[in-house]
């Protein structure tokens, strides 16, 4: 059984992810089989918000080469969770700005 600490794994900190905080935009790292429905009810669980939509998108794997050693990074799955216009913010993100 999947908790929601288990589908959410990491908040993701980028400037393109700081700067969809004022459209209450949040990106977090999710659990690969995690599915739409699976990641609003575990954010709404965990940060006690209402979630509007989650947008997911499947990171592919990138070359990295160290020297002469090849190598892939992991591919993971990332997910853009959008809040309700009267939802309270995500208090965890509004010391990053």
């Amino acid at each position: 059984m999947k908790t929601a600490h288990d589908i959410i794994i990491r908040p993701v900190i980028t400037e393109a992810s700081m700067d969809k905080l004022a459209d209450k935009k949040y990106t977090f790292e999710v659990m690969d089989g995690a599915t739409k429905s699976e990641i609003a009810a575990a954010v709404e669980e965990i940060f006690k918000v209402d979630v509007l939509c989650v947008n997911t998108i499947s990171m592919k794997k990138k070359p990295k080469r160290l020297g002469v050693h090849a190598g892939y990074k992991s591919a993971w799955k990332k997910a853009i969770v959008t809040l309700k216009p009267d939802s309270k913010t995500i208090e965890f993100f509004d010391g990053m700005n």
